[in-house]
């Protein structure tokens, strides 16, 4: 109960501190077609801060916000006892393009790890690659001009085949290839095991219920656990 309610009040702040508009998603096409999202505080003193900063399932589409998995990862850290806070930084229709257009303002304390999930509209919409490429690469820039010893984690995204074969095979490979090139921790696919089982995700058969949200936390926890050490 600690932890959650420590999520809930670090969430309500940082809707005090900025509001924002998301980008109007495209009917059916986006990855959430709701506006919200949230900003930055710093942790409590002497606590290390998590920043999570991605789209509509970081932000934890269609659940209750102690339901994501961000919140999970909150738990997860406070019953290891490790001093951490984490901040979900979700905006509901993001792509990359306006991560890259919000990140100065979200990224302006000291911030520990930093965890970029952002592509999946992209992809949906059908965008450029070479765009959504260098939206992801210059907001990995950005977080390390503007402290270093930020460790940046990826997470690593596919998409429905609808754009045809070339495109969704060369999507999928736009994480592994900037993981590798930038030497950050990837997570292969933020989904993984919870994608395209009905009974995971919600009626759009997009964004995971609870129970795909615990799934997606272990996805993320297999990677961090290693970052955090």
């Amino acid at each position: 109960m600690r932890s959650l309610l420590k999520f809930r009040y670090f969430f309500l702040l940082l809707l005090c501190v900025h509001c924002k508009e998301a980008p109007k998603s495209i009917q059916g096409s986006s990855v959430s077609e709701s506006d919200g999202g949230n900003s930055e505080i710093a942790g409590n003193q002497g606590e290390q801060v998590i920043l999570f900063f991605g789209d509509s399932l970081t932000a934890g589409y269609g659940i209750e916000l102690e339901e994501a998995f961000p919140a999970l990862i909150q738990q997860r850290l406070d019953s290891l006892n490790l001093e951490y806070t984490v901040i979900n930084s979700g905006l509901s229709g993001e792509t990359t393009s306006g991560g890259l257009n919000r990140i100065n303002w979200v990224i302006n304390q000291k911030v520990d790890v930093f965890v970029l999930e952002l592509g999946a509209n992209d992809g949906l919409r059908g965008i450029p690659l070479d765009q959504t490429r260098s939206n992801l690469q210059a907001i990995i820039d950005y977080v390390k001009k503007k402290d270093s010893e930020t460790i940046i984690v990826l997470a690593g995204m596919q998409i429905p085949p609808n754009m045809g074969p070339e495109y969704t095979t060369e999507f999928r490979s736009i994480f592994p290839e900037l993981a590798q090139k930038n030497q950050i921790p990837l997570i292969p696919f933020l989904l993984d095991g919870v994608a395209g089982i009905p009974e995971l995700n919600l009626e759009d058969g997009i964004h995971p219920t609870p129970e795909g949200h615990k799934l997606v936390r272990e996805n993320v926890w297999a990677v961090m656990k290693d970052v955090l050490k």
